[in-house]
Formats: structure tokens, C-alpha cells, sequence
């Protein structure tokens, strides 16, 4: 039976908050330390009302631990999340505006008045939208509401990348050399990376997540840069500042956690490796790290907790440092909040940082020395997101998630997520699916765990980032802890293929593919027990077969004794058994032995089969061998000449139209730029040809696909 915190949200909602186990216990069930390091005592006051200024998994994840604590809850939400799972789980929910963020999400006034209406007593606002904004701050503090977090001092101090990197010198954090002033133009830009010398970082001096953020190695890229930068900034964060800094060449992202009282105390939760990122955006997280020794790590705590110290820091918050191959660390930024990332320090101390934010943020003393913090075992995070991993390592996907099931029914997986069966992914909010969290006593152990857990996600109804998650727990690179933020670019330089099929894995993949094929065919024989007329015999036992498999056709040779099937496929001989049951998405197999989890996405009677297989989808036909003869003769199709087109690679609004019919584009010219969840993309041509159509205007909605410019 699944630990009660897995339930789906409409199912916890139901539970009695008093039979609810602690958070870490319900995390890591079967591991006998287990335990809470603070068990919540009902008797301590903090809140009867909280608001949420949040949406999606963070939502749901705050109320589950305000549900524990007896406090009631009031969820925001936009119109078209008025069925959203936050809005079903709280006690309370109040619309706040339409769809696009600034005005329901980031629409300060009427989230004020939806604490005025509802009484709310204090405001976590999770982490994005306003929960690093000071005058969000400002104003429930004058209002006499508690703003869940650090006070408007250190979110101003920090928030600004300029001032915090000041303030870390002088509290004697190590700091990476660079321009501490505004950057005003593109030319102020170049010569200021002409000072610091190649390759520089220019990033948004408010906001992080990546936006903002771009790497210059010539001074052509800084201009670039610079105005790629400024654009995204000004359209996340509202605020286009910029500053320049050296560029570590092969750093390691680094953070640690801390978490501070207004007593004047405060500790470092150790540290989470988050090195493995695609745009700046962080993909697999760790904790703890391979890389970091004792010595290093309580070097990186110590001046972490100085940094928090110095702007009087109250709440949970991180400090990000990165790492280079000497170990020698710099100070990155300071988040003001809650991290994505926060459940694997969650997993590994036995701290709910939820909890200790409420007892915070109430005026409590922490309870804990740093002595009494522990690293017990270890803790690996995927980010599921609706994206298509073939694309730049994931360009956004929209769409209903027509199916969907999470892997709750295995031990030591953690599902934080916001989303149900039938939820829609759209353009208006970050494509993130959920937080899929695995823990084991070891770090082979955790991510044998990921690897199971990512076999047993059922996602249908948008492309999602599963193929490329399996592959990075599973490189050797990364099992060997040799990473980098460069690992995606270096590992797949020609931008990611899927799970590369050897010689073995062919034939498992060929034998599976064949086994279903003729496990459907037997059971069309039968209606309601009674024997149906059929192209196959009733007494068949052998078949030959044709399998096509990444344009190649392959003879495949059957025996079916029972639930075992016998397969000569590619020189090789593979055994396969299993239940069968196709209509369940998940196909749990013994192939030679070793126990597999493959999902059927897609059968019809045409011998087309589409199966996920370590996590990658593999396309297949099974035919029998006068079929596939037969077939040979069938007309090839041509396919599109994508040279003289423009399509959009993902859903977005369209920012920018650099060209009209007529105009003569050189090759890699820029034709357009596509904004989608406020990253800004720009698309050029694949060849020098004249203009001859422009399909698409500024402010524009495209969808993936759709023909943007036509070139002669």
C-alpha cells in the first residue's frame, strides 16, 4: 500500500490531519531513521489561516503541510485555473484575474483583497511570482498580515544581484570578479567584457530561474546577449538591469540551504548539487553531492550563514555558490525563498521546511543546532515538465494530460506535483509536470529508485522530458559524479537522440514488439469466450515474423509456450514473460530474467506499435513476412523540404518579425523570435534565400508547427 502522502490530492484532502504521519516518515517510509528531527506538537500556535500566492505543485505542497499543522488554508488562482488541484485541496479558493500572470499571479491588489476577504492571517508565497517581491511585502506588513519569509530588508538586499554580491564581500563570501555596476547599453556591455576578459555571463540583476541569463564568448554575443537579456528580464521581472561577470568555465552549481530565526540564529541544511541544467535551468538535483568534502562543505555553510547573518536573515532561503575543479567556490546569488529543489534536503535532514517557515515566520526559535543536523542517506530530483527533450533539450509542450498516472505505489518515491488527469498545460505558466523525488541509504540505491520510478510515469496527452531524464541518471558520467553545468552540451553535442539501441536492447525492444503483437492477435480470436473467425490459428504456437524498426527490417522468430515467449531476434535469443494485460499502460515484463517496466503508447491493426523503452519512445511494425513483402511495393513519402520554411518549434507569442517578403536573409539570420513561459527564442534560416512569404505578425499566438515564413 502506497505511504499516505502519496494519495492523490482529492484523496488527502479526506484524511484526518491527527492520523496524518510526519512528512519525512511518509517520505521515506521503509528506511528506519526516518523520523521527523522536530515533530510538530499540536499545541504550538502559530496561524489559523493561510494564504497561498501561489499556484501548481508549490501550492499543493504548502497546503499538505498546513493541513498537517491544523491551519486552514485559501488558495488564489487565475480563471483558468479555477479546477486546478491547489484550488480543490484548500479550504478556501478566490479568483484573482484572468490567465496571463500580471494579472492574477503577480495582481498584488487583488490578492490583498483576497486576504481581506477571507481573513487570512499570514501569506506563503511559495517561490516565482511575488515571493521575492519586497513591496508585495511591504504591503501585508502595513496591512498587518505575516508574510511567510524573510523581512523586505533582506528580499531588497538580495534580490538585487548588484547590491547582494556587495554585501557577500563584505561579509568575506567569495565572490566571482566581475562588474558590480548597471550595465546600461550594448556597447557598455562589450567593453566592460573586454575588461574581464572571455567568456562572461550577463544576467538580470532581479529575478533568476535561468531567465535573464546568457553566455558571451566574443563581442558579437555580448550585443546579443545583452539584448536577449534585457528583454527577458524586463518581461519576467519587470526590472531590464543588467551586469556582467567572469564566466567559470566547467563549474559545478552548488547551493546551500539555510534556514534562520529573528532571534539571531541560524543553520546551514547542507548542500544540493544541482549542476545538471539545460538554459540555466536546473534538470536533476542531488543531495547531498559527490563532489564536496567535509572540509569544503562546512567552508560553504560557515559563509553561507555569515551572508544570511549579515542582512539579518529570518526564514528558509539558499545561497548558490558555484564550484570549481579545485573545489575553490564563489558566491553566485542569494534566494530569498523556497528552493524547487527543497524536498531532497527535506528527504536527508528530517527537516519540513514548510514547518519551520510557519514556526518562523510566527516568531518561534528554532529548535535545532548545527551539530544536530544530519546528511542521512541520499536524495535525487527529476523535473518532469511538458517539454520535447529532442528540442533543445525541451522546448515547451501544451496540451491536456489525457492519461496520467505517478508512480506512487513504489517505495521511497516522493510525487510533488499540481496536476491531475484531464489538467491542462498551457502557454500563460511554467511547463513543470511535478517534482519526482527518490531516496535511498546510498546514491546507487536513490537512483536505481529514480530509474524504476521514471519507467512506472504514465504521461499522455503532451510530449514530456522523461526520455531525458532516464538518460542522465543512468550515463556513466553521471553515476561517476563527473559532472558539470556543461554536461548536457558536452554528453550530447548534437543536441539529445533518445536511449541509443545496442546490439542486446535491440533485441529485448524486437522480442517485446513481436510478444504484444501476437498476444493481441490470439485474444481478437475470442469474444466473450467464443471463437471468432482469425488470420491466426487458434492451435498456432511458432510464428515468423517481420519487425521494421528504425528503418530496418528484421526477421523475427516466435515460439509462445503459456505467458513465456521465445524470441530469436538479431543474432540473439531473448525470453520474455508477463501478465499482458494491454489495457493497462504499463507492461511489466521478465526479459531474460531481469525485470522491466515498458509502457505500450500506441497498437493498431495495422502492426504499428509504439513503445516507451528505457524511457525513450521506439516506433515499430510487426508484420508477418508475406505482409512486409507486400509492403516493399507500397510508394514512399516525400518528405517536407524544411530549407525553405519556417515553423515554430513550441507554442509561444511571437515577439519579434525581423523580415518582410522580398527581403534576402543570409544563412543563420534571425527571422523572428518566440516567447514561451518567458524565455525568449530566436529562429533563423536554414539557407540564404529571398523572403517569399511571412505568415505570422508581432503579438501573434503560434502553436508548434505552425508555418511562421516561407523562403523562395
Amino acid at each position: 500500500m502506497a505511504a499516505p502522502w502519496l494519495l492523490s490530492p482529492s484523496r488527502s484532502r479526506l484524511l484526518n490531519t491527527a492520523k496524518n504521519v510526519s512528512f519525512l516518515s511518509r517520505c521515506c517510509a521503509a528506511i528506519s531513521h526516518a523520523q521527523y528531527s522536530a515533530v510538530h506538537t499540536p499545541t504550538e500556535k502559530t496561524f489559523d489561516k493561510i494564504l497561498i500566492a501561489n499556484r501548481g505543485e508549490i501550492a499543493c505542497r504548502v497546503i499538505k503541510t498546513c493541513k498537517k499543522m491544523g491551519i486552514r488554508t485559501v488558495a488564489v488562482h487565475s480563471d483558468v485555473d479555477s479546477s486546478a488541484v491547489h484550488v480543490k485541496m484548500a479550504d478556501e479558493a478566490l479568483c484573482v484575474g484572468p490567465a496571463p500572470t500580471n494579472k492574477s499571479y503577480l495582481n498584488m491588489d487583488a490578492i490583498m483583497e483576497a486576504i481581506r476577504v477571507t481573513g487570512a492571517q499570514a501569506v506563503h508565497p511559495g517561490y516565482g511570482f511575488l515571493s521575492e517581491n519586497k513591496e508585495f511585502a511591504k504591503r501585508l506588513a502595513a496591512d498587518g498580515v505575516t508574510f511567510i519569509g524573510p523581512d523586505t530588508h533582506a528580499i531588497q538586499a538580495m534580490g538585487d544581484k548588484i547590491e547582494s554580491k556587495l554585501i557577500a564581500k563584505a561579509a568575506k563570501v567569495n565572490t566571482i570578479p566581475g562588474f558590480d555596476g548597471v550595465v546600461e547599453t550594448a556597447e557598455d556591455a562589450v567593453k566592460i567584457a573586454q575588461e574581464i576578459g572571455y567568456p562572461v555571463m550577463i544576467k538580470a540583476s532581479a529575478g533568476g530561474g535561468g531567465k535573464g541569463m546568457r553566455i558571451a564568448w566574443n563581442d558579437e554575443e555580448t550585443r546579443e546577449g545583452f539584448r536577449f537579456s534585457s528583454q527577458e528580464a524586463a518581461s519576467s521581472f519587470g526590472d531590464d538591469r543588467l551586469l556582467i561577470e567572469k564566466y567559470i568555465d566547467n563549474p559545478r552549481h552548488i547551493e546551500i540551504q539555510v534556514l534562520a530565526d529573528k532571534h539571531g540564529n541560524a543553520l546551514w541544511l547542507n548542500e544540493r548539487e544541482c549542476s545538471i541544467q539545460r538554459r540555466n535551468q536546473k534538470v536533476v538535483e542531488e543531495a547531498p553531492s559527490t563532489f564536496l568534502d567535509p572540509a569544503t562543505r562546512k567552508a560553504m555553510g560557515d559563509q553561507a550563514v555569515q551572508l544570511a547573518k549579515a542582512v539579518q536573515y529570518s526564514s528558509a532561503g539558499t545561497v548558490e555558490f558555484l564550484v570549481d575543479s579545485k573545489k575553490n567556490f564563489y558566491f553566485l546569488e542569494m534566494n530569498t525563498r523556497l528552493q524547487v529543489e527543497h524536498p531532497i534536503t527535506e528527504c536527508i535532514t528530517g527537516l519540513d521546511l514548510v514547518e519551520q517557515m510557519i514556526r518562523v515566520a510566527k516568531g518561534y526559535k528554532l529548535q535545532h543546532k548545527q551539530e544536530d543536523i544530519p546528511i542521512n542517506g541520499w536524495a535525487v530530483e527529476s523535473r518532469v515538465y511538458a517539454e520535447d527533450p529532442y528540442k533543445s533539450f525541451g522546448l515547451p509542450s501544451i496540451g491536456r494530460l489525457s492519461q496520467y498516472q505517478e508512480p506512487i505505489n513504489l517505495s521511497n518515491v516522493r510525487v510533488d506535483s499540481g496536476i491531475q488527469e484531464g489538467s491542462d498545460i498551457s502557454i500563460y505558466y511554467d511547463p513543470m509536470i511535478s517534482k519526482l523525488v527518490t531516496y535511498g541509504t546510498t546514491r546507487a540505491e536513490a537512483l536505481s529508485k529514480m530509474e524504476e520510478a521514471l519507467d512506472n510515469y504514465v504521461i499522455r496527452g503532451v510530449t514530456h522530458n522523461i526520455p531525458l531524464l532516464r538518460e542522465i541518471i543512468t550515463h556513466p558520467r553521471f553515476i561517476s559524479g563527473d559532472i558539470s553545468t556543461n554536461f548536457l552540451p558536452e554528453v550530447y553535442p548534437d543536441g539529445f537522440k533518445g536511449h541509443q539501441l545496442k546490439q542486446e536492447t535491440c533485441s529485448e525492444l524486437l522480442a517485446t514488439a513481436a510478444a504484444i503483437h501476437i498476444t493481441a492477435q490470439l485474444r481478437s480470436q475470442k469474444v466473450l469466450g467464443a471463437v471468432r473467425v482469425s488470420s491466426v490459428p487458434v492451435e498456432c504456437c511458432s510464428w515468423e515474423l517481420c519487425v521494421e524498426l528504425g528503418g530496418k527490417n528484421y526477421s523475427v522468430d516466435v515460439i509462445k509456450s503459456g505467458n513465456l515467449y521465445t524470441v530469436q531476434a538479431n543474432g540473439g535469443k531473448v525470453e520474455v514473460v508477463g501478465e499482458w494485460n494491454l489495457a493497462s499502460p504499463l507492461l511489466p515484463l521478465s526479459i531474460n530474467g531481469t525485470q522491466r517496466t515498458l509502457q505500450c503508447l500506441h497498437r493498431d491493426a495495422s502492426g504499428n506499435i509504439i513503445l516507451q523503452y528505457h524511457g525513450t519512445s521506439f516506433k515499430v511494425r510487426v508484420l508477418s513476412k508475406l505482409a512486409a513483402e507486400l509492403n516493399s511495393f507500397m510508394p514512399e513519402r516525400v518528405p517536407e523540404d524544411t530549407s525553405s520554411i519556417l515553423r515554430s518549434p513550441m507554442p509561444g507569442t511571437v515577439v519579434v518579425v525581423s523580415v518582410k517578403p522580398g527581403d534576402t536573409v543570409a544563412e543563420g539570420q534571425e527571422i523572428c523570435v518566440i516567447e514561451a513561459m518567458k524565455m525568449q527564442n530566436s529562429l533563423t534560416a536554414a539557407k540564404q534565400a529571398k523572403v517569399k512569404s511571412v505568415h505570422c505578425s508581432q503579438g501573434e499566438t503560434v502553436g508548434e508547427g505552425d508555418l511562421l515564413v516561407e523562403l523562395e
